[in-house]
């Protein structure tokens, strides 16, 4: 077998290609002594605290409407167990292996900065199921965004040998799990218990997976629109207008534009004037762009947050509002609006391309003397898709919500907004395959024969999709396109056909998903 090789982990943000590669679970992940140092002096002036007889929430007293119930010595333990118990209350579909290992590295990360008063063996217990394959089964319904305390209490039991795991390709009792891969389950200290539940890690885990997945999403957008543009005959010149005169990121996109249509060779349809859908796709796509850049960008740096309360500020213990992951859902919402935007330009371009007269396609895209209807009703598929992705797209992170006998009144709903912008990606996905059927129907129609991303694009709808003769079902293609388009090996082979530099290289969209 291979030897994996180490990340180390220092308290810093983290990068795409590394959470990817934590995700799958094929590297060693270890923290750097000077982090380790810093844990060990922010718990030391944590128990000093404690053996001052100083209140310190969550450590000796209780948490949320019990904050001001104290326990004795004795009872630490059993509070500090009971904690974590009762914060496993998620429900529902688990979150995937790879969310759930990012988000014990990000806990892990965060706890680096010495800050969170936790222990030294917290910190190994979370590295100890990272490098020994254990991954908890974190239902993924339950918490408001406001620390995930629903979620991340379903990590920290598995430390303390409570709830479910997957080890070896299984799903276990925890207890199990951990003796399978020979370990025990911790005990929990003073403050232990709050620091695993008291935390966004899932959150921030599930929102970095989700944009880097619509990242792909956006990339194979861009191959089918570009496709379906090519077999309409659009012109370049409003693209060459924007490499003109837009801003920096539409000209990136414009760029990218003409230089595939370059490689098509397709000749241009002779209108005067081609519809919006066409001339404002360097509009449209530098805003999906700029959206999910500016997004990764801020939840890259929850990767490092502090997001505890309370938090150790040298000798001092502070109370903290820092479990407010609002700049991360606000800009995750933001993208689910270019996502909006996204779908729109393309159920356009598919109602337009299905209306035919575009270098004289016939309407609905049915072959000459052919008694068909063709791909006239499909073009309910492109509306229902768009309509989904604008529905989820409506901001609910200011929703108002009180509880804990009215002192937590604040709220974020983090994990809400990254499961409806993940349902997002998924129409935006089908979206892309949908519009590169109707292209490869409308090239061969004209008997066009493309070069470049377009090319690409034809064979890959033409692998699971012949040419439309005769009227038959299209669900089961529609299906077969979507996911040849969204794996790995044709996703490279579209990022090296049309490579967007820098975009790639930030999502480490060369990995797969």
């Amino acid at each position: 077998m291979k030897p994996r090789t180490t990340v180390i982990l220092e308290g810093q943000p983290l990068d795409y290609r590394t959470l990817a590669r934590i995700g799958r679970g094929d590297v060693e992940v270890v923290a750097a002594p000077e982090a380790l140092e810093r844990v060990r002096r922010g718990r030391a002036a944590l128990d000093a605290a404690i053996a001052a007889g100083v209140p310190v929430y969550g450590a000796n007293t209780g948490v949320g409407a019990m904050r001001d119930v104290t326990f004795t010595a004795d009872e630490l333990d059993a509070f500090n167990a009971g904690l974590v118990r009762a914060h496993h209350f998620g429900t529902g579909e688990p979150f995937a292996p790879e969310v759930v290992r990012k988000a014990i590295a990000i806990r892990i990360n965060s706890a680096l900065a010495g800050r969170t008063g936790c222990t030294e063996t917290l910190v190994r217990g979370y590295l100890d199921l990272l490098n020994r394959s254990v991954v908890p089964i974190v239902h993924r319904t339950g918490s408001i965004g406001c620390a995930d305390i629903g979620l991340m209490g379903q990590i920290g039991a598995v430390l303390i040998g409570v709830g479910e795991a997957m080890h070896g390709g299984r799903r276990l009792p925890a207890a199990e799990a951990l003796a399978a891969a020979g370990l025990a389950p911790i005990r929990l200290r003073p403050k232990d218990g709050l620091a695993a539940v008291s935390s966004n890690a899932v959150g921030f885990a599930a929102a970095g997976h989700a944009l880097r997945r619509g990242a792909g999403a956006l990339r194979t957008l861009m191959a089918s629109a570009m496709a379906n543009a090519t077999a309409m005959g659009a012109s370049r010149a409003p693209w060459l207008a924007a490499e003109v005169v837009g801003t920096p990121v539409q000209q990136v996109v414009a760029r990218w534009l003409v230089h595939q249509a370059t490689e098509a060779n397709v000749a241009v349809d002779r209108v005067v004037h081609d519809p919006l859908s066409l001339r404002m796709m360097a509009q449209v796509f530098a805003a999906g762009v700029d959206a999910l850049t500016r997004a990764a960008e801020t939840g890259l740096a929850m990767t490092a947050l502090v997001d505890d309360n309370p938090v150790v500020d040298g000798e001092c213990v502070l109370t903290s509002g820092g479990s407010l992951p609002l700049d991360i859902t606000i800009a995750l919402q933001a993208a689910g609006l270019a996502f909006a935007h996204l779908a729109r330009n393309s159920f356009n371009r598919c109602v337009l391309i299905g209306n035919g007269r575009r270098r004289d396609l016939p309407i609905n895209l049915v072959a000459p003397d052919v008694p068909a209807t063709g791909f006239g009703p499909i073009m309910k598929l492109a509306g229902e898709l768009f309509a989904r992705t604008l529905s989820l797209a409506q901001p609910i992170s200011a929703q108002s919500l009180v509880v804990a006998d009215g002192i937590e009144d604040e709220a974020a709903f983090l994990p809400l907004v990254v499961e409806r912008f993940e349902r997002q990606v998924e129409a935006v996905r089908r979206l892309a395959a949908l519009e590169s059927l109707l292209a490869a129907q409308a090239l061969d129609l004209m008997g066009d024969r493309p070069g470049g991303l377009v090319s690409l694009v034809h064979e890959i709808v033409r692998r699971h999709s012949a040419f439309y003769r005769e009227d038959r079902p299209l669900s089961a293609e529609v299906e077969a396109i979507e996911q040849a388009l969204s794996s790995p090996p044709v996703m490279r082979r579209l990022l090296e056909a049309a490579p967007l530099a820098e975009f790639d290289a930030f999502f480490s969209l060369d990995l797969g998903f």
